[in-house]
């Protein structure tokens, strides 16, 4: 992008609707804080110079933002027009296009924010606002033309007529300005509406009113617009943002049988001809091989790692496990902080009893070990590379099966020992 482009990222606001101790931008929409997907866009977008405004509990929100990321505390939460001003100190040397984005809007693409940008350049706009037409507008601030359809103003909806609210283009709050016209008009904003705030979206008004030169670009798929203000608009966004992640991996090679009981969480790295079945949960910080088979009823949490050819079958959860290439664990299992060799067969109802009740313990299972079904592992225990685990068998805390050797019983006892 051009160099002469900065960004305002708003996240200020208390989030009332969502009704949770949470700050709203660092909910989670498919693994990751949304405010991480807004952070994602200005990386892409190339614009190196990008500036948090902050406000509640922003000490919590701070904690999800970019290494380095400039950020300002809004003290008192009185409006999205006071927001921007705020940043005035740190872009006193700035004079190029300032772009306004919300981290509560979590769906944008780059190249729809790339070409608001591109047209609000080339046609040397003071502002540019990004819209959509919406046969069901409720919700958003409604966009006024005069009578030669030049835009004149925006209404936010709890402030609008019925005539107005009759009006099928919305904002949807994204905007590009001319810096410079931008902070002049923000000192004519007032708190004339409903609720006694600084509305950013007055600026346009105040700019029209001034003979400025103000356009809008429409947004082709408004899903992208969706800003999260509840935990309905959050469901909406979750599953948006995870049918775009599973398209993705079938895109590259990956075999979703039906995508829409499919849950992969943001980051995960699944390889080529991999195969995912129904009902199967993939949760952050996971990474699968090749040529894998995973479910049905399948669920793999955060720190999995599985080489290539892995089959996980039914009802199963890993958790903080590597499992080595060509191993299986078909059905009923839990696998908990272990690693796992090389073609490994685990039975049916195997169990790593990880947790102690102060700590995790780790279970190594070493290659080509065969163990039986509804075999209990009371981690830390170590079953060396050929050893066999009898059906039933209770392996109690600390025990050291060695290569070769066979245990069976509760608690297993050794049936053969390789010495």
């Amino acid at each position: 992008m051009n160099k002469n482009i900065a960004c305002v990222i708003l996240a200020a606001g208390k989030s009332t609707r969502m009704k949770s101790g949470l700050p709203k931008v660092i909910h989670p929409i498919c693994g990751r804080p949304m405010v991480g997907y807004v952070s994602d866009l200005i990386n892409e977008l190339k614009i190196n110079r990008s500036i948090f405004i902050l406000g509640h509990k922003h000490q919590e929100v701070s904690r999800f933002l970019p290494d380095g990321a400039k950020v300002i505390i809004q003290q008192r939460l009185i409006g999205t027009a006071d927001a921007v001003k705020q940043s005035a100190k740190l872009l006193r040397d700035f004079q190029g296009t300032l772009l306004v984005l919300y981290a509560d809007t979590p769906l944008l693409k780059k190249e729809t924010v790339k070409k608001l940008i591109r047209y609000h350049i080339d046609n040397n706009l003071d502002a540019t606002i990004l819209t959509a037409r919406l046969e069901n507008p409720a919700g958003y601030g409604r966009v006024l033309r005069d009578k030669y359809s030049s835009i004149s103003g925006i209404i936010e909806e709890k402030d609008a007529d019925a005539f107005q609210k009759e009006i099928k283009e919305i904002n949807t709050g994204i905007a590009c300005f001319n810096k410079r016209k931008l902070f002049a008009a923000l000192d004519h904003v007032k708190p004339d509406n409903r609720k006694k705030e600084y509305y950013l979206t007055d600026i346009i008004s105040i700019l029209y009113r001034d003979g400025g030169l103000v356009d809008s670009v429409k947004i082709t798929d408004i899903d992208e617009a969706l800003g999260i203000n509840t935990r309905l608009d959050l469901a909406k966004a979750n599953r948006i943002m995870q049918e775009r992640i599973n398209a993705g991996f079938m895109q590259k090679g990956v075999s979703i049988v039906d995508p829409g009981s499919v849950f992969i969480s943001f980051g995960t790295k699944i390889g080529k001809d991999t195969t995912i079945y129904p009902f199967t949960v993939i949760e952050r910080d996971v990474r699968i091989g090749k040529r894998c088979l995973i479910g049905p009823f399948a669920h793999l949490r955060e720190g999995t790692v599985l080489e290539d050819e892995v089959l996980l079958g039914n009802f199963l959860e890993a958790v903080r496990s590597k499992i080595g290439r060509k191993t299986w664990v078909k059905h009923f299992s839990y696998i908990g902080d272990s690693r796992i060799g090389r073609q490994v067969n685990i039975g049916a109802g195997t169990v790593t009893a990880n947790f102690d009740g102060r700590q995790k313990n780790i279970t190594v299972i070493k290659d080509k070990a065969f163990i039986g079904s509804d075999t209990v592992l009371v981690a830390p225990v170590k079953i060396g590379r050929r050893a066999i685990t009898g059906a039933g068998s209770v392996i109690v805390k600390g025990t050291n099966v060695g290569d070769g050797s066979t245990v069976i019983g509760v608690p297993a006892r050794f049936y053969r020992k390789n010495k």
